[in-house]
This record gives C-alpha cells, sequence and structure tokens, in this order.
C-alpha cells in the first residue's frame, strides 16, 4: 500500500514538474491561447496539490478513526470481517 501510494505521488510530483516546465518554456510566446493555456495549466496544477492534500488528509484521518474504533471495540470489528468475509464467500464461492 505504502508503495503505491508512493508511486502515486511520485506521478503527481513528475506531472506538476512537467506542466510547470511547460509554462516556463512557453511564458516567452505571447499568443493569447498559449497564454490562456499556460493560465490554465498553471491553475489546474494549483488546484491538484490542494486536491492533493485534501484527499491525502481525509484518507489519514480516516485510517486514524477505522484504527481508533477497532482498538476500542475489537469484537465489532471483528464481527463485521466475518459478516463481510462470509457474504464475499457466498457471492463469489456460488456456481453458476
Amino acid at each position: 500500500m505504502r508503495k503505491q501510494q508512493h508511486n502515486h505521488t511520485a506521478d503527481f510530483r513528475s506531472l506538476a514538474k512537467d506542466a510547470r516546465a511547460l509554462a516556463t518554456a512557453t511564458a516567452e510566446v505571447a499568443e493569447n491561447k498559449v497564454v490562456h493555456a499556460r493560465e490554465r495549466i498553471t491553475q489546474a496544477v494549483e488546484s491538484g496539490h490542494e486536491i492533493y492534500d485534501d484527499v491525502r488528509q481525509k484518507v489519514t484521518d480516516g485510517a486514524r478513526a477505522a484504527d481508533e474504533y477497532v482498538r476500542e471495540k475489537p469484537y465489532r470489528a471483528l464481527g463485521a470481517a466475518v459478516c463481510a468475509a462470509a457474504v464475499l464467500g457466498y457471492f463469489f464461492g456460488r456456481r453458476r
């Protein structure tokens, strides 16, 4: 899971770096369409950073809440896991 998260983070950073490089490379071009596209890329990168930070925070908060719940009520969490496994086993174990 951590490796996958690291890969996504690296991909996002690489994309942001490439977008910034594109915006820098086209800085001297003064055509209206290029200027507008460069502004949109810059805004998209900034928005992507904000969204990434928000999602990362929500996932971290959710993981902490789940961890807390399991520590406070381990038998309920175990029961829920067993029920979920039984339901999944029933559906995937049926022959057609």
